[in-house]
């Protein structure tokens, strides 16, 4: 057993705040050790980085994700009684209800819904005119996931509840006006959630079965018993929330197209082949590596349940254990050159369920990594293919990355300026 290097006498959480996302890849270096002791939010824990730790921190009989999170992120980004929080067998079966949205066909369709929406939205902007396309990007993604969901979205509604579902994660680690605002959302949001699944159940609204609207509000917990409104409600969200989050995603996907023409001109290429219909190929190694690149989730949070070793070091009962997202998508170990946008690497070699974690790591179907990658993956490829196939002009602007915001994103959110209506 080696000593925990580190220290928990003096709070880093000023420090974490200001570079939340390679806060603990710097301390894991400083100390060279991939296991560092530290004090967040005056309390003791652990930082963890790399494949093998990943593995490690998914095991449920040593670690459980009952009070992991902080509760600022639980009552603004989970939401109380939510998947996040659960762990083995309650944790699975919960989990599934969200793994039977995820089939090949229905990615498929909600992929060719944001598309149409997207054409959609860039045909009422002005030739010429700036637009902000994270802005744009979270207003498609709401309107498509919403019919995707089988939720009823009235158009008088639609920005509303776009400025709600964003506040979720775009408020959910800040700090001041932004993260109130998000405990606002949140209430709202989840007044909102629940009153659709009570409607559901009533018979006002019918969505299809294969939607996220009767998923979740005729889902049964292993008793048998129906998930109270609140709680379906909160799943609910966390099928509709996240979606929305991808704005991110294909914020960072318009700002890596701009940045290196010859992904743009490869990505162009095979859309003009297969007439921006196809899937996979290099669009899809694109995708991936907008993944890999840019900061979506600095760390992920779990406690020990009991005194354990972990990488050979002490660890506490109790203790919250972090989990480095950020670092491992950019260890040099692993990846080579990690700072070079450079899709083909995903072509190259292949990738494990621990040394790629963008959205978590393990078994999506079981573990505790995001079941909605597919999702992430597929919206990225279609918006990266239709953004090829429009004329626009990219002014300048501050778009680098600013890492101290959580999430992350170009600072000008990505304008551009139409040229022309976009092709069909």
């Amino acid at each position: 057993m080696e000593p925990t290097p580190g220290g928990t006498a003096l709070d880093r959480t000023l420090a974490a705040l200001r570079d939340p996302y390679r806060f603990i890849g710097r301390a894991v270096r400083r100390h060279g050790s991939p296991v560092v002791a530290t004090r967040l939010l005056l309390a003791p824990a652990v930082c963890v980085t790399g494949p093998a730790a990943a593995a490690e921190f998914q095991d449920d009989t040593h670690f459980t994700r009952h009070r992991a999170v902080p509760p600022r992120v639980v009552r603004t980004l989970f939401g109380k009684g939510g998947v996040q929080g659960l762990d083995g067998a309650e944790h699975r079966h919960r989990k599934a209800l969200f793994v039977d949205l995820m089939g090949a066909d229905r990615v498929a369709e909600l992929a060719a819904l944001v598309d149409r929406e997207l054409v959609r939205a860039a045909r009422s902007w002005p030739v010429g005119e700036p637009v902000v396309l994270y802005d744009a990007f979270r207003a498609v993604l709401t309107r498509a996931v919403c019919a995707w969901a089988g939720v009823p979205l009235p158009t008088v509604d639609a920005e509303r509840r776009t400025r709600e579902l964003t506040a979720l994660f775009d408020g959910a680690g800040a700090v001041g006006p932004r993260h109130w605002r998000a405990r606002l959302a949140r209430r709202a949001a989840d007044r909102w959630a629940a009153d659709v699944v009570r409607r559901v159940r009533a018979g006002r609204i019918t969505p299809p079965e294969d939607t996220a609207a009767h998923a979740a509000a005729w889902h049964r917990a292993p008793d048998g018993a129906l998930l109270p409104p609140h709680t379906a409600g909160v799943e609910l969200l966390n099928v509709l929330r996240p979606t929305v989050a991808v704005a991110v995603y294909l914020a960072f996907a318009a700002h890596a197209l701009h940045h290196h023409p010859r992904c743009a001109r490869a990505v162009g290429d095979e859309a003009a082949a297969d007439g921006g219909n196809g899937t996979g190929g290099y669009t899809e190694l694109f995708a991936q590596e907008v993944r890999r690149h840019y900061p979506f989730f600095p760390a992920v949070a779990a406690r020990a349940r009991f005194d354990l070793l972990f990488q050979g070091h002490p660890v506490k009962r109790g203790r919250r254990v972090l989990l480095d997202l950020y670092g491992i998508n950019h260890d040099p170990r692993r990846w080579g050159d990690p700072e070079e946008f450079r899709p083909e690497r995903f072509a190259e070699a292949g990738w494990d369920l621990y040394g790629f974690v963008p959205q978590g790591a393990g078994d999506p179907s079981t573990g505790h990594r995001c079941p909605g990658e597919p999702i992430t993956v597929a919206l990225i490829a279609a918006v990266a293919r239709r953004l090829v196939r429009m004329r626009y002009e990219v002014p300048e602007q501050d778009d680098t990355v600013d890492m101290a915001r959580l999430p992350a994103l170009p600072r000008s959110g990505c304008v551009i300026r139409p040229l022309g209506p976009p092709p069909e």
